[in-house]
């Protein structure tokens, strides 16, 4: 998570004290700042031996874990916050995932880019694949398995029985509310078991 303005708006979804679980953090940046700024504790879980390291280094508690094989080291409800910030379309069992992140967490966040942005449509209408920002690589060598739309999620959370709490899009670091799935690069939603 390089961009700090994007940063602090997903920490701004997640209350001080949180005992929180990263899922996929990287180099643990995000859960550092909470940490340090919001008093969190937790864990993030990361499977490339680099980021691992770079968690170990800002002092971050790291498990190295393939998110592919669930999360059943884990009981249920035993964080406050499940964080899942642009992985989702990495996966290949995405909805059992987002299921394993709401019974693990009390809440769950999920952010992932937004595939009906409008310069994406305006690709495909071309007829190529979008690179953009958000989704810096060709069809052909992206690691991304999926793509989905900030209107997919709202209808897999409903078939899950997920109850969204908050959800924005985010483009070029700001919070965009007004027609997300149009003009957002990037979905984020804030949700629980209801």
């Amino acid at each position: 998570m390089s961009d700090r303005s994007v940063m602090e708006a997903i920490a701004a979804l997640v209350p001080a004290g949180s005992r929180v679980l990263d899922l996929g953090c990287g180099t643990g940046e995000l859960l550092h700042h909470l940490q340090t700024t919001k008093g969190c504790t937790g864990y993030g879980v990361e499977l490339d031996d680099a980021n691992v390291l770079a968690c170990a280094k800002r002092g971050v508690n790291v498990i190295q874990l393939n998110l592919e094989e669930g999360l059943a080291i884990f009981e249920d409800q035993s964080f406050d916050v499940v964080l899942q910030l642009e992985t989702l379309q990495h996966l290949r069992n995405t909805e059992a995932m987002l299921r394993e992140t709401a019974r693990v967490g009390r809440m769950g966040i999920v952010s992932f880019p937004n595939f009906a942005h409008w310069p994406n449509r305006l690709q495909v209408l071309l007829g190529r694949m979008p690179v953009t920002k958000v989704l810096p690589y060709e069809w052909y060598d992206t690691p991304n398995i999926r793509v989905g739309t900030y209107a997919d999620f709202e209808v897999l959370a409903r078939k899950n029985r997920l109850r969204v709490l908050d959800s924005f899009g985010i483009q070029q670091g700001q919070v965009v509310r007004a027609m997300p799935n149009l003009l957002a690069s990037m979905a984020v939603f804030k949700f629980d078991r209801g």
